[in-house]
């Protein structure tokens, strides 16, 4: 009797319930007076999912900078390759420009390695004798003429600029014609006129070219520009200083000419140089 009792009470206090909504206001009493209690056993949790997510985002910016600055430092790095190709692709036109000035044929070589001893001028290039090089032939940057072969081997060869103290190159002055020898003074930046006289039509300013005596450079070459004129009274001869045009302590990519003028000596002219050697050891 009681469970009967107590089982058609819950079935009218439901339908109750369900129709007038009889229980909703101890509902919300009751919520109000648990809500705290939820509360402060829901804060750990919530507090460290939070805290999770923060780190977790931390992390995940942290990540992302680095890949960023990685990212940036690669295209820095691509930007400097660029600029320096862009700077070699201006000197190739520049050489290219000048081949076309000389109106013959060049090849393009690359500066490989310097000689460290200050009393000689000399540089190694990436061309040798399987390449086409040959001693004595005219070496040329954008700007002027920086030496000639001195040795050569299969894959390589050293050139011995213009500056070195050994070195000597016929030249003229553009102006006039004046012909002259300009020598290697040991400085990259300096080469010296020899036997001028002192009353020689030649100022500061004047272009040097090369005169193509000797039939080893090219003539009308840029070679160097007149800096200071000397003279003294009762001397013969006057002091002259000239820069060079070539950028000899800067220059990298190179130019070797190759022309019927520069060309390597053939058989017979070495058959004919040992015939004049032989008739004047008979003589």
């Amino acid at each position: 009797m009681r469970l009967v009792l107590l089982a058609t009470v819950s079935i009218l206090l439901m339908t109750l319930d369900h129709r007038e909504h009889l229980v909703a206001p101890a509902r919300e009493a009751v919520s109000s007076v648990v809500y705290p209690v939820r509360f402060v056993v829901d804060a750990p949790f919530s507090i460290a999912e939070r805290v999770g997510e923060r780190i977790a985002l931390r992390h995940q910016l942290i990540e992302e900078n680095r890949a960023l600055r990685d990212r940036q430092l690669e295209y820095q790095s691509r930007l400097q390759r660029m600029e320096a190709l862009e700077q070699e692709n201006q000197r190739l036109r520049e050489l290219l420009g000048s081949s076309e000035r000389l109106e013959t044929d060049v090849a393009i070589t690359q500066l490989m390695r310097i000689e460290l001893d200050p009393h000689t001028h000399i540089v190694e290039i990436d061309r040798g004798s399987n390449a086409g090089a040959f001693v004595g032939q005219p070496v040329l940057d954008a700007r002027g003429i920086m030496g000639q072969v001195d040795k050569v081997g299969p894959r390589s060869a050293t050139v011995r600029l213009i500056s070195d103290p050994s070195h000597a190159i016929p030249v003229e002055v553009n102006r006039n014609s004046l012909r002259a020898v300009a020598l290697g003074s040991g400085d990259p930046q300096r080469l010296e006129l020899a036997n001028v006289p002192s009353n020689a039509d030649i100022e500061e300013g004047d272009l040097l070219t090369a005169s193509g005596l000797g039939g080893t450079f090219p003539r009308g070459y840029p070679v160097a520009t007149v800096t200071e004129v000397e003279v003294e009274a009762g001397e013969p001869f006057a002091r002259i200083s000239a820069e060079p045009a070539a950028a000899l302590d800067r220059s990298r990519k190179l130019m070797l000419v190759i022309s019927e003028q520069a060309q390597p000596p053939g058989p017979e002219a070495e058959a004919g140089t040992d015939a004049d050697d032989e008739d004047g050891g008979q003589s």
